[in-house]
């Protein structure tokens, strides 16, 4: 580059990565672009490679590629990858589990509403973030830290222990004979989650439809398998 006939060259730091990153953030300041929503964006970027991909394949460069911006700029919002992993779990967790943390000790209303309640809720939440499903949840916790993951399985401890308190006040009323209710809880969950891999809201019923078969499904057989033993 020359201005005026004379050699104009950068400094090795304005060469950097360091340096085009803050250019990028003066130039989000200046279009008003708030960071926060550029930190939501990227983590609904990285959730959709991390599914299509595989967390292990998708790389920060894919990231950077598909939001449109440099590598390097992500760095100014997420440490590494596995930061990016951390978020996106914790907030699926945290939607899951924010509607239905209050019947943890709520029993004015049926427990079998809230049963419902929770399958629609859980499952409606799983569905909005469908992929291809080469990821799955259990697979994605290897890849955090110890503390990271402590953390997520903190959120899907609290929600395992609000279904299954529902699935206790359900017996205790006279809805549901006695079963087992940790085995109960995680049938039910584990047949919300896996619906991520195989449904179509195109091919198959409405979100509605299939929360109101689940919960039939699930009440039907937890009143069965009561009446088998």
């Amino acid at each position: 580059m020359r201005w005026v006939g004379i050699p104009f060259r950068l400094d090795p730091f304005l060469q950097g990565t360091h340096f085009w990153a803050m250019i990028w953030l003066m130039m989000m300041t200046r279009g008003k672009v708030k960071p926060g929503l550029q930190k939501t964006k990227m983590l609904e970027i990285a959730r959709r490679l991390f599914w299509e991909k595989g967390y292990q394949a998708a790389s920060m460069r894919d990231i950077g590629i598909s939001y449109g911006c440099r590598p390097a700029n992500i760095y100014n919002f997420f440490a590494d990858k596995e930061e990016i992993l951390f978020e996106v779990l914790r907030e699926e967790m945290e939607q899951i589990i924010d509607p239905i943390k209050h019947m943890e000790e709520e029993e004015d209303t049926s427990p079998i509403e809230q049963l419902k309640f929770i399958i629609e809720s859980h499952l409606r939440v799983t569905l909005s973030y469908r992929r291809s499903a080469k990821l799955l949840f259990d697979v994605a916790l290897d890849n955090l830290s110890p503390e990271k993951r402590k953390k997520i399985i903190d959120l899907r401890d609290t929600y395992d222990r609000i279904i299954r308190k529902v699935i206790r006040r359900g017996i205790d009323a006279g809805d549901i004979p006695e079963v087992d209710v940790k085995l109960a809880g995680f049938m039910i969950a584990s047949m919300i989650t896996r619906t991520r891999i195989w449904f179509h809201p195109k091919k198959e019923r409405s979100v509605s439809d299939l929360a109101d078969f689940i919960f039939e499904f699930a009440f039907n057989g937890l009143r069965g398998e009561a009446m088998r033993n």
